[in-house]
């Protein structure tokens, strides 16, 4: 049995992992916790989720629940990830992070904080996006300079960064597919007389609106066609899933830095 600790327990992605982690009979939900000073604090975790009562009390720091857990789950904010990346990591935890909006000094340390633990980084945890990467390097590669390359991604009102993680991770894959530096070449708005479009560049746009989960379409055009290949969830439970199967398989696993690649076997 996998004890899991989830983070953001009360949020609007935690509590979904912390409901669907019923449907795991390989985990145990030990642990469930949320920011100092939460409303919540102390009550049934599964009360709140609307799951039943589970045992499990909200707690307001990692700290009082990582020696229960074998992993800690994390969809939250930048500095609270990396606050309990730096815990888990002294404690000798396993990690499973979705937190986007994180920055190119935080990742780096992500990356050195992982050679004490393995972790599981992904942007997207659901199945169809992370096949969605594995199509996309194909389908880059082989249209390389001839096409153009426009991202869409479309998320909730409430989404705090942008663009989404999944659509940089797009982009990565994309540039990395036709050995383009993505820092280069990315345009993220246009506006005026902008002149024609170049022939490298890679187009990252955004929409924020209502209570759209998440939409990505990645368009490649041609002179006399076009493809465009789109992804759209309906419903955070798909990330949640995913989040979860990558805790089935982490647990365990030697120190390291692993994506959803890894845990779907696309590598």
């Amino acid at each position: 049995m996998i004890k899991i600790a989830v983070a953001g327990a009360a949020g609007r992605m935690g509590s979904r992992i912390t409901a669907l982690s019923k449907e795991y009979p390989e985990l145990k939900l030990a642990g469930a916790f949320e920011k100092k000073g939460h409303s919540e604090t102390g009550k049934d975790i599964g009360t709140i989720t609307g799951i039943g009562e589970t045992g499990v009390k909200l707690s307001d720091s990692l700290g009082s629940v990582i020696d229960n857990a074998d992993v800690i789950i994390d969809f939250t904010s930048p500095a609270s990830t990396m606050e309990n990346i730096r815990l888990a990591s002294k404690k000798g935890k396993a990690m499973v992070i979705g937190t986007t909006g994180l920055s190119k000094d935080e990742i780096k340390e992500i990356e050195i904080l992982s050679k004490n633990i393995p972790c599981v980084v992904a942007s997207n945890m659901s199945t169809g996006v992370n096949l969605l990467l594995k199509i996309l390097q194909d389908m880059a590669r082989v249209l390389g300079d001839e096409y153009d390359i426009e991202i869409v991604e479309s998320h909730h009102r409430l989404k705090k960064d942008a663009p989404s993680g999944t659509a940089l991770k797009m982009a990565q894959v994309i540039a990395d597919a036709v050995n383009r530096n993505l820092d280069e070449v990315a345009v993220y708005s246009r506006k005026g007389i902008i002149g024609e479009r170049t022939r490298k560049e890679i187009g990252i746009q955004t929409v924020r609106a209502g209570d759209i989960v998440g939409e990505h379409t990645v368009l490649f055009g041609g002179l006399g066609e076009r493809i465009e290949i789109t992804h759209k969830a309906s419903s955070r439970d798909t990330f949640a899933r995913g989040a979860l199967k990558a805790a089935s398989w982490v647990s365990g696993k030697q120190a390291g830095l692993y994506d959803m690649q890894d845990v779907l076997g696309l590598k």
